[in-house]
Order: structure tokens, then sequence, then C-alpha cells
């Protein structure tokens, strides 16, 4: 394991030059103290877990001090914002410090997120409260430990400088990890700039660093372009099969990777609704988790207007009419592993929606409906979970269906199922109210609960011992919490 001040640096995208970023310092947080720090993100940089807890950690990521290495730039971008395209965005709170090659010879983007201002802060002062760097750490590592594609988070930093948002809060910087943070609104600031040549360069440094397999293709783009066309179709898939709720689906918060990042209002169900909206700025319910879909769709097709100047419209158009077909098959293939199905039928589909149309008259618990239906046999669970449901006749005949498509499926034991089914059904989720909790927790100074609610979400299928209280439906109050952009 490594120290610190043993990363390895190689600084890729800074050594694309000023058209691309600005070299900005980050504004040092006052009376830095670690909150929270994530062993497995450490680990991708070699780190020993046990750096974090000593001053030089808080340090670094509060803005004290830098490595000699380190080439700290604001990234310049644009983006469609809520369907209107917005010309010049850019890292206005955020700044790429460099990138880290580990032992395995994988890269990593270390980017601090709340280190003050810079050219694209616009009208904003830069900063991150803790509020929202929690929440941020909490998911981007809850949703590795699901299994859905998503930026990392190292750890988060606070202080005692104040920074005004509804009210007074405290500012506190999260170091967030990912292969690139090159997003689709990188390619679009070029393209409606008219600037060729930086849009060629954009486009062969994300070629030859993230998808070099591509270039043994014909149409390397192209093939870059499908490629990105299915990374999204099954991130989404995910995100739709566990419910989440991304809740700012702006093209400058897509990665060109296919995972998630940049939360804002962010939201798991608690009870399902196809119609649900986290972000309570989204009057129209434009980011809805139904709309994650087709948003998914129409954001690929405006990344795919920026490689026009590469790519035909036909090929573009072809390629874009594999993302429904392969978000249908991933999320299917989900559905069924989550229903405990090891094999394929043509009604499945079908099954999953009734059962969701069931759900969404009922005000069932999403998450603990699928954890139930593989505690114990499918005629013995349904019968416990009848009583969940509004409409039990509707329920009784979905059941019946259900037993009988189980009883079809590949012959294996009660206990083999169980485990088959816990292995893809979480028991543990970062509910709103938890994080909330663990908020509120920590603005009086306590990090004992984000730490532990940390520790409880990385292992979201293991049932631990002692830790009941963080797999119950949430309380009313819990259900109705407001989050919105502001962080």
């Amino acid at each position: 394991m490594k120290a610190l001040d043993e990363l390895t640096f190689d600084n890729r995208f800074a050594r694309l030059g000023d058209a691309f970023s600005t070299h900005v310092l980050p504004d040092p947080l006052d009376e830095p103290r670690l909150v929270v720090a994530s062993n497995a993100a450490m680990a991708l940089l070699d780190l020993d877990p046990a750096v974090a807890e000593t001053p030089v950690f808080a340090e670094l990521f509060s803005g004290h001090k830098l490595w000699a290495e380190a080439e700290p730039r604001a990234m310049i971008y644009s983006g469609h914002q809520f369907g209107g395209y917005t010309p010049q965005l850019g890292d206005g709170r955020g700044l790429l410090l460099g990138e880290v090659y580990n032992e395995a010879g994988e890269h990593w983007d270390l980017h601090l997120k709340g280190a003050g201002m810079t050219p694209y802060s616009r009208m904003g002062d830069g900063r991150a409260v803790l509020r929202s760097s929690i929440r941020e750490f909490l998911a981007s590592e809850a949703l590795h430990a699901l299994g859905i594609p998503s930026s990392r988070a190292l750890c988060v930093i606070g202080s005692s400088t104040p920074v005004w948002r509804e009210k007074q809060e405290r500012g506190a910087m999260v170091l967030r990890l990912a292969p690139s943070h090159i997003r689709f609104g990188h390619f679009e600031y070029f393209y409606y700039t008219k600037k060729p040549e930086q849009q060629a360069e954009l486009a062969e440094h994300v070629l030859n660093l993230h998808y070099p397999e591509c270039r043994e293709q014909p149409e390397p783009y192209l093939a870059m372009f499908r490629e990105i066309v299915e990374r999204n179709a099954e991130m989404i898939a995910k995100w739709q099969a566990y419910g989440f709720c991304h809740g700012v689906m702006n093209t400058d918060n897509m990665s060109i990777l296919g995972i998630t990042f940049d939360f804002g209002p962010f939201a798991f169900l608690d009870d399902f609704d196809a119609h649900f909206i986290c972000n309570h700025s989204d009057h129209e319910g434009r980011y809805s988790f139904s709309n994650q879909v087709p948003i998914g769709q129409w954001n690929l097709s405006a990344l795919a207007q920026a490689l026009t100047p590469f790519i035909s419209v036909d090929a573009l158009k072809e390629a874009l009419g594999l993302y429904l077909p392969l978000y249908q098959a991933h999320y299917l293939d989900l559905m069924r592993r989550r229903l405990g199905l090891t094999t394929a039928e043509d009604d499945d589909q079908q099954l999953v929606e009734r059962l969701l149309k069931l759900m969404q008259n009922s005000g069932v618990d999403y998450t603990l409906f699928f954890r139930r239906l593989g505690d114990e046999s499918a005629a013995l669970a349904v019968a416990r979970l009848r009583d969940d449901f509004v409409d039990m006749a509707g329920f009784d005949a979905w059941a019946e269906q259900y037993k009988e498509r189980v009883a079809r499926d590949a012959d294996s034991s009660e206990e083999q199922r169980r485990e088959r089914m816990h292995a893809v059904n979480p028991l543990y989720i970062l509910r709103n109210y938890l994080a909330q909790n663990a908020i509120t927790a920590a603005e009086s100074g306590d990090y004992s609960e984000v730490r532990r609610l940390h520790e409880v979400l990385s292992r979201p299928f293991e049932e631990q011992a002692g830790m009941e209280q963080y797999a119950q439906r949430p309380p009313d109050w819990g259900k109705h919490l407001e989050i919105s952009c502001s962080s």
C-alpha cells in the first residue's frame, strides 16, 4: 500500500491545454476535518486506509496542500439543461487535480468538488456544503456496491467555512474518482462554438484513452458512439431496476463513459411510483423516474448531433436505434433475476409490468417487496406480501401467474432460490431519510452516523447484525423530503 506522497501522476487531460480547461488553484477551507473516507475507493489508488486519519489527508483534500505533480484544472463544457441549451458551463466549483495511475495500470481522475470559484462559476461561490457533499459521497459508494456504474468518492472533508444557501451552512469538499470526467457537454461545447480542431482533438483523446478497442473497427468513431449508447442503456436499466432517480439528467451531467455522476437531488424510490419526481425544482417532471429512459435517448441524440462532423447522420440514427432494445433487454434480464427467474419466457415482460402497476396503486415499498419475495418459497412469500396491496384480487391473480412461472423455471432448492434472489435484491438502500439523519448529526459535529451508514451500504445484499433500523420502511416524514439542486 502507498502513502499519500507516493501517488504517481499522469495528467493526460491537462496536457490538452488551455482550450479545454483553465489552471485554477483550490481555495482552502477553514479548519478542515475528516468527515468520512471510503477504504474501497482508497484501494483504487493503492492507498493505505490509515492515511485517512492523518492531518495531511484533510489538508490535501481541503485545498491547503497540493502535490507537486498535480495540475489543478477547471474543465470547460456546455450542455442542455432541462431541454434548453446553455452555451457555456464548466467546472464552477470543481477542479480536476490530476490523474493518478495505480499498480494495475488504471488511471483515476482526482476531482475535488467544492474547491472555490473558477472562471466558470457564473453567479456561484464555487463552494459545496456539507449536506450535498455527504449525499454525493454516500450515493457514489452505494451505487457501486449495488453494481450500478458510478463515479466513486474517496472522502468528505468538513470545515468551519460559512456558506450561504437558503440558510448559512458549512462548506465541505468531496474528492471523487472516475476514469474520466468528460461529459456529453464537452463535445457540445466545441461543436456549437465551431471549433473543429479542438473537437477532433477531444474525440481522439476519448477514443485513444477510453475506447481503444474501437480503433480496430472500420469506423472507430461510430464504434465508440455505439459503445456509449450501450453503456448508457445498461446504466439506465440498472437505475430503473433498482429504483434510482438521478434528478438532473442534463447533458452536462452525462458521462462519456456511461457512469452515474454529478449527484444532485437524487433519490431511491421508497413506495413504488413510476411518476416520482425527486427534484422539487423540476416543476414539469422532465426528469421523473419514468422519464429517465426517454431522456437517456434524448441526451444521446444531443451527443449524436455534436458528433456529426465525424459520423454520418444515417449511421448515428442507426446507432441510436439500438438504445431502446438494449435498454429493454438489460432491464428485463435484471427484473427476471430480481424475481428469482433463471430462464426467459415471452410473457415475462407482462409479468413485470402487471406487478409494477399493482405496486403503483398500493404504496408498496419497492426495495423490501423484492427482498421479502426471496425470503421463502414463492407460495409463502406472496401469501405474506398480499396484505400490502390494495387490489388484493389483482395481486392474487398475479401471484398465481408468478407461482406457475417459478414452477416452470430451472430446478433448484428453496435455499438456492433464496441465495440467488438475496444476491440481487438489496436489504439496505440509501433512503433519503437515512441520509438526512446522517447529515443532521454531521452538521452538529457527529460523523459517526455518516460512517456507519456508509459501512452498511457498502454491503447492501448482506443481512448485518444490529443494523435492522437501516432496513425499515421510512417514517411518513421521510417520504416527503424536498431535495433541490442547491448544494
